[in-house]
């Protein structure tokens, strides 16, 4: 299936740099939105520095798109304030300009903070109960609650990737359960732009195969993509890797220690 234009925005991002480079071989033109100022690398891009809490603004970027990967916002623990302003708000542009535009398929960055209070032990499910690790982990549990709104009420077909430790490679422990791998976050990327139409909401786990892992894979039936690297494989290269994890202790690792959010708290 061609992708067509794809709009990608957080361009300048980690995860957004990687996606670029390989969405621009396959779409026929590629809309990259950031509030960083970008330079077109390829003939079929087109760059628009776009703040996501202005929403015209978003709304005459996305012009022309036929899907759109939303990768932009804060990217971690920050007051909730900073977080509703560019995740929950940057997130409900990027969904109304679609809906506004007919744009037919909208992919989600969540995150897997959503769920970091289940414990290490409990292999965990995209359809079980939220349990944010953090004020971060709450927004984005907020936009896949927009994603679902505007999917049942809009008809707008959204998917929501839940993604892992994005690294080059593992580096640490909980690694070996949470890394995503740059080869397997493109596969999810490009698994959701390409998910049937009839798809209409879904949330996903993106995760490298991980022997650790701590949560599902997708459903084939639901997002058609099987990760193929494994943070096994960098086991040896990774101090305390065979160290026993406690299966009580939360997925979330440090993240849910209170020092990790008290410090964006009004003191």
């Amino acid at each position: 299936m061609g992708l067509g234009t794809v709009a990608l925005t957080g361009a300048a991002g980690n995860i957004g740099a990687v996606v670029r480079r390989e969405l621009r071989r396959e779409a026929a033109r590629l809309i990259l939105l950031d509030r960083v100022p970008l330079r077109p690398e390829a003939d079929n891009e087109v760059v628009h520095t776009v703040d996501l809490r202005d929403a015209a603004a978003v709304e005459a970027a996305l012009a022309g798109a036929d899907r759109v990967v939303h990768l932009g916002g804060v990217p971690d623990e920050a007051p909730l304030p900073d977080l509703l302003e560019a995740n929950v708000l940057g997130t409900h542009h990027v969904l109304e300009a679609a809906r506004r535009a007919g744009i037919g398929r909208v992919v989600l960055a969540s995150s897997n903070r959503v769920t970091g209070f289940y414990p290490v032990g409990h292999r965990t499910a995209p359809q079980e109960p939220v349990r944010p690790d953090g004020l971060y982990g709450v927004s984005k549990a907020a936009i896949e609650a927009l994603g679902q709104l505007y999917a049942d009420k809009f008809g707008l077909s959204v998917i929501c990737l839940r993604i892992g430790s994005f690294e080059p490679a593992p580096t640490e422990p909980r690694h070996l359960a949470t890394w995503l791998s740059p080869r397997d976050a493109v596969g999810y990327v490009r698994a959701a732009l390409t998910a049937p139409v009839s798809t209409r909401f879904a949330t996903v786990y993106a995760v490298s195969a991980n022997t650790r892992r701590f949560w599902e894979l997708p459903d084939p039936a639901v997002l058609d993509y099987t990760p193929v690297d494994n943070a096994e494989d960098h086991a040896t290269d990774i101090a305390g890797a065979d160290l026993p994890a406690d299966p009580e202790a939360p997925q979330a690792g440090p993240y849910a220690l209170p020092e990790f959010t008290l410090k964006h708290l009004r003191p």
